[in-house]
């Protein structure tokens, strides 16, 4: 009788584990499927949102909510990853600064919804402007940097983008408010209790845009981006700071330098660990490769 009860609580602790594997998969599946299983948007209101200006007469973002968005990482983790297919089919797709979708189409997919972008990558973005401004006329440009650069008046950034909208008239170009930089100075030190500024920390484009994705989206599949814990496994990969940067940085060694520089640091490991624990409260996925928030 004790054997036979044995076998029977196996069988039941086996078909559990399977019951288990079978729904994370496919919980996994409607926000980071294949083209075919995307969906419409959840709902047509046009929404506003504040904090985003649009160059070059100031008035906020409108448009509607994303249902599902993907948010494409610029690392290396990418190269051979084949999951283009996959992000073009989501709904929305956030890039960021200047990585290109051109000759890597297959890794990381070819629309683009959204482009994210730091003061500090606009001049690498006019170099290049037929690609990114002319051939890619339908995707949303949000730019933010210091109030010195991105003052409407003085700043050299903002004059920058004036120039591109006076060639580009088309172009939806906004930049990221005064109060909205302090609004994510504000998110930065409620979640690690320390102020950035005297913390010598720099915010990533990355931070700026998991903050539009959860404003945006209601469903968010994170492409490329290694957990705050990736970097100190042994066995981890090796692989460039950039996808489209072969052979010049190393992502991991780029992580714990910054992270650990005393002043002008960007601190992507403490950030992970946040997004982590923002994934437990939101609809936040994390693949290639896959690790969960909490």
């Amino acid at each position: 009788f004790q054997v036979r009860l044995f076998l029977t609580l196996v069988c039941l602790a086996v078909v559990a584990m399977l019951y288990v594997l079978l729904c994370s998969h496919a919980c996994l599946r409607p926000c980071c499927g294949a083209p075919e299983e995307r969906g419409s948007r959840a709902a047509s209101t046009i929404l506003s949102f504040q904090g985003y200006s649009r160059v070059p007469d100031g008035k906020p973002l409108e448009r509607a909510l994303c249902r599902r968005c993907a948010i494409v990482s610029s690392s290396g983790q990418m190269l051979g990853s084949r999951l283009g297919q996959a992000i073009d089919g989501q709904e929305c797709i956030l890039r960021m600064n200047h990585a290109p979708t051109a000759g890597y189409e297959e890794d990381v997919g070819a629309r683009s919804t959204v482009r994210v972008v730091s003061h500090t990558s606009v001049p690498l973005l006019l170099r290049n402007q037929p690609y990114f401004f002319q051939q890619s006329q339908e995707t949303l440009y949000i730019v933010w940097g210091p109030a010195k650069k991105m003052n409407r008046e003085k700043g050299s950034t903002y004059q920058a983008l004036l120039k591109v909208m006076k060639t580009y008239p088309h172009l939806q170009i906004y930049t990221l408010t005064e109060e909205k930089m302090t609004y994510c100075d504000d998110v930065f030190q409620n979640e690690t209790g320390k102020n950035r500024m005297k913390s010598g920390s720099f915010l990533s484009t990355g931070w700026f845009t998991m903050i539009l994705a959860m404003e945006l989206c209601e469903q968010i599949c994170v492409f490329g981006m290694v957990s705050d814990s990736y970097c100190r496994e042994k066995n981890h990969s090796s692989v460039p700071y950039h996808y489209f940067e072969k052979g010049r940085l190393d992502e991991c060694r780029m992580y714990l330098v910054h992270e650990q520089a005393r002043r002008a640091g960007h601190r992507f490991i403490t950030e992970k660990a946040i997004f982590s624990r923002w994934a437990k409260r939101r609809n936040i996925i994390f693949t290639h490769p896959s690790w969960a928030g909490g």
